[in-house]
C-alpha cells in the first residue's frame, strides 16, 4: 500500500473518530433514546425526545423560545433538544451521519450532497397533501425536491436591492432612485461631483471578492433576462455570459468617471457598510440583511432606502433572484420521524411564521405567512418585502461546473475588467463561454449534474410567485 495514501486515510480515520467523540461530549441523549421524565408528576411517562440542528445564530434566541414553548405546550409528550452548530456544519453532520448520531430534524444544508448521501427523509411519504399544498408552485426541482420527491423546504429568502442615501440623491438633484444602468451611472457621477471634498462616492462594491461582482450581476441580470441566471441559459442549456455585459459596461465606466468609492478591489463588505452608514456611499448592492445591520452592527442615523436593481433599460424580464434555500430536513435514519414531522409542522405554523418576520428576523417567501404578517419591526425594511418581480430560479449547474473549469472564474474576469480595462469585453466574454461549455460538458460526462436545457422556460412564469 502506497505509505501516503495510508496515512492519509489514517489521519482521516483519526479525525472522524475524534469528531464523533466530540459529538458525543456535546450531546445530551441527541434524540437516540426515550426514558422516563419523573418531572412528568411522578407518572413515568415516556418522552419521546428528538434533536434539532441548527446552522442559525442569528435568530438562537428566538427559536429556543419557540422551542421550550413547543415542550411546554404539545400533547403529544415530545421534548425537542436544539443544538446550534453554526462552526463547520456540513463537516459536523457528515460525522453524525457516519457515526450514527444524526439529528432526527436539522437545518438543510448542501442539498446534492445531503440527497446523494441519503441523509434526507422523502418528506412526502411523511407530510400530508394539504401540507405540502401550502408551499405549491414553490418546491423547485434541485433546491427542494429530487426525482419527484421532496426533501426539504423553503422558509425564509435574501431579497436582493439597490440600496442608496436619500440624502445624497436629493442633494444631486434627485427624487427616486435609478431604473436603468445608464441612470444608475450619470446618479454615481453626480454624487461624486457633489460630495467628493467631502469623501463621499456614487458607488461602492466589495471587489477584495467575488461577490463584489456577483452582487450587482445576479440582481439586474436576472432580472433584465427571460433566460438565464448565474449565467446560465436555461433555455439552450449552456452557460452564455453575455448577460452580464450591461452590468460589466455601468460598473466599469463607474469605475472610469471616478465615482467609485476608492480602494474597491480590497474592500469588503463591513468596512462597505460603515462607510455607508457615515453617509460617504451613494448606492451599493446588497441582499435583505442589511436593515438588521443598520440597527445593530452599524448603527446610522443616516435616511436610507433600498429599490429594484436597475436594469438596462427599466425593463423587467425576468425576476429578481431570491437566495431561498432549504430550511429543515428529517433524518432518514431517524427512529422518531413521526415527531420529527409533528416538530416540523410547529415550525411551520402561521402565528410562528409571521411573528418571527414582524420581528425582523427574515423574509418570507411564503405566500400564506406574507399575506397575513404585519409590517416587519425593522427600520428599512420596507424596501426589501417581496414583490411580484421577485422569485425562485430553478438549480443551475454554476457551482459543480466551476470545480471542472480551467482558468479564471466569470466573477474574477468580470472584476478584472471593471476595475483595469486591461481586456476586451468580447474577447473575454467568449473565452468565459467556451471554458465553462467545456467544464460543463465534462461534469456532465460524469454524472455531476442533470440539469439539461428546457426551451420552455421563461423567467416571466415567475412573476407574482412571491407577492404583488
Amino acid at each position: 500500500m502506497n505509505k501516503r495514501f495510508a496515512t492519509k486515510s489514517t489521519l482521516s480515520v483519526l479525525y472522524l473518530l475524534v469528531m464523533a467523540i466530540m459529538l458525543a461530549a456535546c450531546s445530551t441523549n441527541n434524540g437516540t433514546s426515550e426514558k422516563p421524565d419523573a418531572s412528568e408528576g411522578g407518572s413515568g411517562t415516556a418522552k419521546t425526545k428528538i434533536a434539532y440542528w441548527t446552522i442559525d445564530r442569528h435568530d438562537m434566541d428566538y427559536m429556543q423560545q419557540q422551542v421550550d414553548n413547543y415542550n411546554a405546550t404539545n400533547t403529544d409528550n415530545i421534548e425537542v433538544e436544539m443544538k446550534v452548530m453554526a462552526d463547520n456544519y456540513n463537516q459536523a453532520v457528515e460525522v453524525a451521519f457516519a457515526s450514527n448520531q444524526a439529528p432526527d430534524i436539522f437545518r438543510s444544508g448542501d442539498f446534492q450532497t445531503y440527497v446523494n448521501k441519503g441523509y434526507y427523509a422523502q418528506l412526502d411519504t411523511l407530510l400530508s397533501d394539504e401540507f405540502l399544498a401550502k408551499f405549491e408552485g414553490l418546491l423547485v426541482e434541485d433546491i427542494y425536491t429530487k426525482d419527484g420527491h421532496v426533501y426539504t423546504l423553503p422558509n425564509t429568502g435574501q431579497f436582493w436591492r439597490l440600496l442608496y442615501n436619500v440624502d445624497l440623491m436629493e442633494k444631486a438633484g434627485y427624487t427616486e432612485p435609478p431604473k436603468t444602468l445608464d441612470e444608475m451611472v450619470q446618479m454615481a457621477k453626480k454624487m461624486t461631483e457633489m460630495g467628493k471634498s467631502e469623501g463621499v462616492y456614487g458607488f461602492a462594491s466589495n471587489f477584495k471578492n467575488g461577490s463584489g461582482f456577483t452582487r450587482p450581476a445576479f440582481a439586474a441580470g436576472s432580472l433584465g433576462s427571460e433566460s438565464s441566471h448565474e449565467g446560465f441559459n436555461f433555455q439552450t442549456g449552456e452557460f452564455d455570459f453575455e448577460m452580464y455585459r450591461d452590468i460589466a459596461e455601468a460598473l466599469r465606466q463607474i469605475k472610469t468617471d471616478g465615482s467609485m468609492i476608492p480602494g474597491a478591489e480590497s474592500l469588503d463588505i463591513d468596512p462597505l457598510r460603515a462607510q455607508f452608514a457615515q453617509g460617504k456611499i451613494g448606492m451599493y448592492v446588497n441582499h435583505s440583511s442589511e436593515p438588521a445591520v443598520y440597527t445593530s452592527q452599524f448603527p446610522t442615523d443616516i435616511r436610507w432606502a433600498s429599490a429594484l436593481v436597475p436594469t438596462k433599460d427599466g425593463q423587467i424580464n425576468g425576476v429578481s433572484w431570491v437566495n431561498a434555500g432549504g430550511y429543515i430536513g428529517i433524518s432518514a435514519k431517524s427512529t422518531k420521524q413521526e415527531a420529527a414531522v409533528k416538530f416540523l409542522e410547529y415550525l411551520y405554523n402561521l402565528e410562528l411564521r409571521s411573528d418571527y418576520q414582524e420581528k425582523g428576523l427574515g423574509l418570507s417567501v411564503l405566500p400564506y405567512v406574507n399575506e397575513a404578517a404585519g409590517k416587519p419591526e425593522l427600520a428599512g425594511i420596507e424596501g426589501f418585502l417581496p414583490t411580484k418581480y421577485d422569485g425562485i430560479y430553478p438549480a443551475t449547474p454554476l457551482s459543480i461546473t466551476e470545480t471542472k473549469l480551467e482558468g479564471k472564474k466569470f466573477s474574477d474576469v468580470f472584476i478584472e475588467y471593471i476595475l483595469t480595462g486591461n481586456q476586451e469585453l468580447d474577447a473575454a466574454i467568449t473565452d468565459l463561454n467556451t471554458r465553462y461549455e467545456k467544464a460543463l460538458a465534462t461534469a456532465r460526462k460524469e454524472g455531476l449534474t442533470n440539469v439539461q436545457a428546457n426551451p420552455s422556460f421563461s423567467a416571466k412564469s415567475l412573476q407574482g410567485s412571491l407577492g404583488e
